[in-house]
């Protein structure tokens, strides 16, 4: 007889399901690593929100962009490596961009394909730059200078741990 699925809308579970909760959970609002997912995850859906409806790109391709202005000629996998986000996500911002003539490709050395902002690129991160911008500024709110080179010191270190941890 085959195991009753116990997925489906009104199938009754089977006894062997645990219908209580269990007594050594994570409390999920004193688990730092879930409040940050949270707060990180509402910052880049507003952001993608707001950066998709006024110029038709979301945050990955701003990401993209910012990364150019800080780091101009920079390859898809410098860039990948220095937003930490996967190299397929870049690729297909870097198309995205570059099929909207906001980011020109070179060949480069051994190759690389060094990218650079074009000129209207550049007009367009001074004009997103703002949206991005107002999530810091929900971040910070109510922070002293002080707090606020403590906590992003405290940020970087926490950054650093997490990339030489097992």
């Amino acid at each position: 007889m085959p195991a009753q699925d116990d997925t489906r809308p009104g199938v009754a579970p089977s006894p062997e399901v645990v219908r209580d909760p269990l007594y050594d959970v994570v409390d999920p609002e004193s688990f730092t690593p879930r409040l940050l997912a949270l707060l990180s995850n509402a910052l880049v859906w507003r952001e993608s929100q707001e950066l998709r409806r006024e110029f038709g790109l979301g945050t990955n391709e701003w990401r993209v962009l910012s990364a150019l202005a800080t780091r101009p000629g920079s390859s898809a996998s410098e860039v990948s490596e220095f937003l930490g986000v996967n190299k397929a996500i870049v690729s297909k911002s870097v198309n995205t961009l570059a099929d909207r003539r906001l980011i020109a490709l070179f060949d480069g050395p051994r190759g690389s394909r060094p990218m650079h902002l074009t000129p209207s690129g550049a007009q367009l991160h001074h004009e997103m730059r703002p949206i991005s911008m107002r999530g810091q500024e929900v971040i910070l709110a109510g922070m002293t200078e002080a707090e606020i080179a403590q906590f992003n010191t405290a940020l970087l270190r926490m950054l650093a741990l997490i990339r030489t941890a097992d």
